[in-house]
């Protein structure tokens, strides 16, 4: 169980999570974050009125929704449903002040993309740990189509884009993995004067590439290249948007961990771009299975059932190469989930994880230290020993929603209670139910 501490802590947001029995129960998650953003984004950009339901709950996805109010765009949100009245792939218009992508890069280097095709300047900004993250990465390309983008001297936001109507049509090889580069790529590419391609070093999640033909729009794809014509149309289309994998991973993550868990959930995506984390605890041998698979709006979606069986502690998870990018959002998950199974995991190639909300490499190396893990740091990942039973600690979310919910997982695991600093606020970015879920399931 979870709750607020009484403490009075400098944060004023401290949550105490103690050790419990079991995970048990079923459960339901808000619409898919990254899916969310990409339909309120291409709704926004279709002509006609579409109905996103299950529409995420993140406050990232919010940020995306005020933004593109901000451009111009009719929209209503009433509940988990949000309905938006499409200007057309060219016909947002400027905005009064600068755009608030609050704590989302998603927001940021996608609506770079879209804005780099308009006829107006706009500058997106950000919460301080957003201003921190590299957005020369995205910058660059839109450059070569013809938009003048400006950052600050250290790359990273405010980012000043004065767009230009047509761009020019660009074959472009990413430097790293990145679906939100390749997909502001994709989308300045509807406003080019010719057909752009995007090169992927590894493939990353392709909601872009699936939404688009529902929007009408049309898309080539071939391995990890990917081909879009400037000029298209694309009309309204109402969407279901699935259950969002990444929040559903915590809570699948403590059921594999603690016996005696018996875990349902219901609707959930399962875009293979995204299901790794699932791949990797079946080959330790977790007892996850798979029904009700469907189609929903080309994501493929499915229902839950994970049974917790004792794994071999003598294991040790060994991430590396092409898996990084399909694993990027769980892997601090996975380094607290083996620590709290005794297993051992060695993580290399994730230079990425220095970026994100928080650096989350040093963030998961101090945090798991702190409960006793013998755990080393490295340039681009970690190596964890495995047998050491964690103990509850201080913990610190460093700004970020999933350190905040992966120290959560192992907090239910460990000896004794934990309590994480920064918490309550962190999980909002992504997951504001969190610590009600955790606590509908726990016991």
């Amino acid at each position: 169980m979870s709750q607020d501490s009484n403490s009075n802590h400098e944060t004023q947001d401290t949550v105490k999570v103690s050790p419990v029995n079991r995970v048990r129960g079923e459960l339901r998650f808000p619409g898919d974050k990254s899916i969310s953003h990409r339909a309120a984004m291409i709704s926004s950009l279709a002509e006609g009125v579409s109905t996103l339901k299950n529409f995420s709950s993140a406050q990232d996805c919010a940020a995306t929704l005020a933004c593109l109010a901000a451009l111009g765009v009719k929209l209503e949100r009433n509940a988990d449903t949000v309905v938006i009245e499409g200007a057309g792939v060219t016909g947002l218009v400027q905005p009064q002040g600068m755009l608030d992508a609050q704590n989302s890069g998603t927001t940021m280097r996608l609506l770079a993309g879209i804005l780099a095709g308009q006829s107006f300047a706009g500058t997106i900004t950000g919460d301080s740990s957003l201003r921190a993250r590299p957005m020369l990465r995205v910058a660059e390309p839109l450059r070569l189509m013809g938009a003048a983008v400006e950052t600050q001297a250290n790359g990273c936001a405010p980012i000043r884009i004065q767009g230009r109507r047509p761009l020019q049509a660009i074959h472009y090889r990413l430097p790293i993995a990145s679906a939100q580069i390749k997909s502001a790529l994709l989308l300045a590419g509807l406003a080019a004067n010719g057909i752009t391609t995007v090169v992927e070093p590894a493939t990353t999640r392709d909601h872009t590439e699936r939404m688009l033909p529902a929007f009408g729009g049309s898309i080539a794809k071939q391995g990890n290249v990917c081909s879009v014509a400037g000029g298209q149309n694309l009309h309204s289309c109402d969407l279901s948007i699935p259950g969002d994998i990444s929040s559903a991973a915590f809570f699948v993550a403590a059921a594999v961990a603690l016996p005696g868990s018996n875990l349902t959930v219901r609707e959930v995506g399962l875009n293979p771009t995204r299901n790794a984390f699932l791949t990797v605890l079946r080959n330790l041998g977790a007892d996850i299975t798979i029904t009700n698979e469907q189609l929903v709006g080309g994501e493929p979606t499915g229902t839950l059932q994970v049974r917790h069986v004792e794994l071999d502690k003598r294991a040790t998870l060994e991430i590396s190469g092409a898996l990084v990018s399909n694993l990027i959002d769980e892997l601090p998950l996975l380094a607290f989930l083996a620590a709290s199974l005794g297993c051992g995991m060695n993580l290399r190639d994730a230079k990425e994880l220095r970026v994100k909300e928080s650096d989350r490499i040093a963030a998961t190396v101090a945090n798991l230290a702190r409960m006793g893990a013998r755990i080393e740091e490295r340039s681009d990942g970690w190596q964890l020993q495995g047998g050491d039973k964690l103990r509850g600690a201080r913990l610190d979310a460093f700004g970020d929603h999933r350190i905040a919910m992966a120290g959560a997982v192992a907090a239910l695991c460990a000896d004794g209670p934990s309590e994480i600093a920064g918490a309550r606020n962190a999980v909002a970015v992504s997951l504001p139910e969190f610590w009600e879920l955790l606590a509908a399931v726990t016991d």
